[in-house]
């Protein structure tokens, strides 16, 4: 498509921007230990993270965690939990500075009991609650993160699906609209906490410093798609937007939006 105006065409942005399919994936075992950058049509990238350890005997200063003789006060299947716990802790402490601050999601890949003792002493607020099952040592990089994207794909259907929901149930509250013109108005002034827009379709006009439509028959030079421009006020004001097929917009029109409070 070609699009001719004053201002840049911006919607296949957002849509990448709504479902980014980026994520780290932890790949965890007793053996070894791996962090994958997952991202859209590229191939898996192995991130280095200083002080991460190798493997849980190395990280407890053991030549193996499997013998049972007594060792001070840990021995047998109790005390290799401990020490899987103490290599779980010096995992999640080297991971720290590379997260801090992100919010991408990380996807875990192990087996039990590691699996559940990792998750016991994580601190990263964005780790997914499902895992990649089975020991990621007998997966190569490409398999894991396919398995990363069907989580991600799995993801971010369930937060569509809690959107509209939220969407019905704010609508007998009259805080959901799907008429645009009271959606710009809406945008305009801050009101509108989530937008869903879609992306296939332009309907052009203008909105003007107070937020009333003008609508265009034909798109020209001097207009703009009246939607995209709701996308951006919405931004602008702190708003989520969300770029999706018409289907997945309650209504199935141009746009919807949820209110932050009743007009």
């Amino acid at each position: 498509m070609v699009e001719v105006s004053d201002r840049f065409h911006l919607k296949p942005l957002l849509r990448a921007q709504t479902f980014p399919h980026t994520a780290f994936v932890l790949a965890l075992s007793q053996g070894s230990v791996r962090l994958l950058e997952i991202a859209p049509e590229l191939e898996p990238a192995t991130v280095a993270v200083p002080d991460l350890p190798s493997d849980v005997a190395s990280a407890v200063g053991k030549s193996s965690i499997r013998d049972r003789a007594p060792s001070g006060r840990i021995q047998g299947s109790e005390g290799q939990k401990t020490r899987i716990r103490q290599y779980a802790r010096q995992i999640d402490q080297a991971l720290r500075p590379l997260l801090s601050g992100l919010d991408v999601p990380l996807i875990l890949a192990a087996a039990e009991p590691l699996d559940s003792i990792y998750r016991s002493v994580n601190t990263y607020p964005h780790l997914l609650a499902t895992s990649i099952s089975g020991n990621p040592d007998s997966s190569s990089d490409a398999e894991l993160a396919e398995s990363a994207r069907r989580v991600l794909d799995d993801l971010y259907a369930t937060d569509l699906r809690t959107i509209q929901e939220t969407y019905a149930h704010r609508l007998a509250q009259r805080r959901a609209s799907a008429d645009i013109a009271d959606i710009a108005r809406a945008a305009t002034y801050g009101l509108v906490d989530t937008v869903l827009v879609d992306i296939d379709e332009i309907v052009p006009g203008y909105i003007d410093e107070n937020g009333a439509v003008t609508f265009d028959d034909t798109g020209e030079a001097v207009n703009y798609g009246v939607v995209e421009e709701i996308a951006r006020r919405v931004w602008l004001n702190s708003g989520r937007v969300l770029a999706v097929r018409r289907d997945d917009i309650p209504g199935n029109g141009s746009v919807a939006a949820i209110l932050r409070y009743a007009p």
